[in-house]
């Protein structure tokens, strides 16, 4: 079950890569789009449809995985904080099967609309360029499903009581603390 969890925690980092790379490439895209269209009036054709449908994607949808790794995801406890500790451990991970349905349903979905727009073979004409568009529809049920394999690792890790092997390096706790101050670990109640 450990080594399930390393070779997850190195899949969901690799996605995260991915994603800080499509981030990268949007910056560089967008800024040599500006300059030439501004300095030279030759703007970058398809620059809208290439950060729409494929740097966009990647960038929100690829990492999701990682997020949920670092339990780094937006919160809001409304009720549940004013319940016990323990009670709110266990309701904490009682819902991640629920939240694997749902997800589960979503990759599904979203991959029948990838193979659908990758049989019509998909494309936008931006400025006179036929852009395919296809491709950037997988990625969603890319990072969902990765996304729904944490969740269901996590899940059984809690009813096995097993060693997890997600464990967050120091590096990435450091930056879940940044993002998300509120999180189990920093509150001391996170037993996995």
């Amino acid at each position: 079950m450990y080594r399930l969890g390393r070779w997850l925690s190195g899949l969901t980092s690799a996605t995260t890569l991915l994603g800080g790379a499509a981030i990268a490439l949007m910056m560089l895209h967008i800024t040599a789009d500006v300059v030439l269209r501004y300095l030279f009036s030759a703007p970058l054709p398809g620059t809208i449809t290439y950060v729409s449908n494929y740097y966009m994607i990647i960038a929100t949808f690829v990492p999701l995985a990682y997020a949920e790794k670092l339990d780094a995801h937006i919160t809001v406890e409304v009720v549940a904080e004013r319940l016990p500790r323990r009670l709110q451990r266990h309701l904490a991970h009682w819902l991640l099967p629920v939240c694997a349905v749902v997800l589960s349903l979503m990759t599904v979905k979203t991959w029948t609309e990838a193979v659908g727009k990758y049989q019509m073979n998909a494309s936008l004409v931006e400025g006179g360029t036929t852009i395919i568009t296809w491709p950037g529809y997988f990625m969603l049920p890319l990072g969902l499903g990765l996304m729904v394999l944490v969740l269901v690792y996590r899940f059984l890790v809690y009813l096995t009581g097993a060693r997890c092997g997600l464990t967050a390096s120091d590096a990435e706790r450091a930056v879940a603390r940044d993002v998300h101050v509120d999180t189990p670990a920093s509150r001391g109640d996170h037993h996995e």
